[in-house]
């Protein structure tokens, strides 16, 4: 184990996993209904899933900005920016999504890695309060799943924890780091509640209902 390594790392995912998107998303569409109708707020999320396609990630504001070129002098498009950066985040966290973040680091480091722009994640993960949780510790990627080499020199440990709700992520990354990895998949978000995505990979290490049953077994995971 390399100088300074911790023993433990556990990483943490955010949306669905610590935070609530699927929530969140169903307010920008309302939002997006009331401002400018069901139409528009249909085209957003088109010109969204586009961009994700695109990208490999959700980016909110980018969508946003395309939006903005199909619709060049409507002032209203100021309102969904200040939605979208002003969002009271920290109401979305899930029940007992802290209290994981603190009772896992009583066992080792709490890291939160991410994927996401360069803006709007970040914003998000400090307005929720998930940056104060977890120290400052946070790293927001295109795909983290690419990234592993990167967070080893940043947060070298003996082994790592992923808490996420993606099994193709918990796939991806135990494939590279093998036995020095647990899998913790809380069975949140649509991701996680769609049968066929969940049956295309392998099950995780840990499967919980939820985040908060993750501050009840923390101690367990690494017996």
């Amino acid at each position: 184990m390399p100088v300074g390594a911790a023993k433990t790392v556990f990483l943490f995912d955010v949306d669905n996993t610590l935070l609530d998107n699927d929530a969140v998303q169903e307010d920008l569409s309302a939002h997006l209904a009331r401002e400018f109708g069901a139409a528009n707020r249909d085209r957003y999320w088109v010109i969204f899933e586009q961009l994700r396609s695109e990208l490999g990630y959700a980016d909110y504001l980018g969508a946003l900005q395309r939006y903005r070129l199909e619709n060049l002098d409507d002032p209203q498009l100021l309102k969904v920016s200040s939605f979208l950066v002003d969002y009271p985040f920290a109401t979305r966290l899930y029940p007992g999504a802290l209290a994981a973040i603190e009772r896992c680091g009583r066992r080792g480091h709490t890291v939160i890695l991410s994927d996401g722009d360069v803006v709007f994640q970040p914003r998000k993960v400090q307005r929720s309060g998930l940056s104060d949780a977890v120290a400052g510790r946070v790293l927001i990627y295109l795909h983290k799943e690419q990234m592993l080499s990167a967070v080893e020199r940043r947060y070298p440990a003996e082994h790592y924890v992923m808490v996420d709700d993606k099994l193709r992520i918990l796939t991806a990354m135990k494939e590279f780091w093998g036995e020095r990895l647990t899998t913790v998949f809380p069975r949140q978000g649509h991701y996680a509640l769609d049968a066929q995505e969940v049956a295309a990979y392998p099950p995780a290490d840990v499967t919980l209902n939820n985040i908060g049953e993750l501050s009840e077994c923390a101690e367990r995971i690494l017996e």
